[in-house]
């Protein structure tokens, strides 16, 4: 069993950056695959990044891509989601999961472990 925590949310105003964090704790996430999805109310969760075990392979949702970028250090048992040039529209409840038996791919269905979430708010 694992759990994640994730921090960094906040209220930022279009075209800033946020920086998101996600520790792990229970179990070290070493050779799981995290992801990062996103939800804001009414609508389904929605993928945002995924990064593999070692952090060499990462992908991306077309909304993000560019702005974005997902790492990992395992050594801190932590995952990361660096934001820029936000948008408005990037406001949701950001939310990171884990999958410890191979990529989990973009879909909420392919990872087993999640954390509480942390608001994420743009004002334009």
């Amino acid at each position: 069993q694992v759990q994640l925590v994730e921090s960094g949310g906040g209220l930022v105003q279009a075209g800033g950056s946020l920086g998101l964090s996600c520790a792990a704790s229970g179990r070290t996430i070493t050779t799981d695959a995290m992801a990062w999805f996103r939800q804001t109310p009414g609508k389904e969760r929605e993928f945002v990044a995924t990064i593999n075990w070692s952090g060499g392979s990462t992908s991306y949702a077309d909304s993000v891509k560019g702005r974005s970028t997902i790492s990992r250090d395992n050594a801190k048992n932590t995952v990361y989601l660096q934001m820029n040039s936000l948008k408005p529209e990037d406001t949701a409840v950001y939310y990171c999961a884990s999958n410890p038996t191979g990529p989990g791919g973009s879909r909420p269905i392919g990872y087993r472990y999640w954390g509480q979430g942390t608001q994420v708010t743009v004002s334009s």
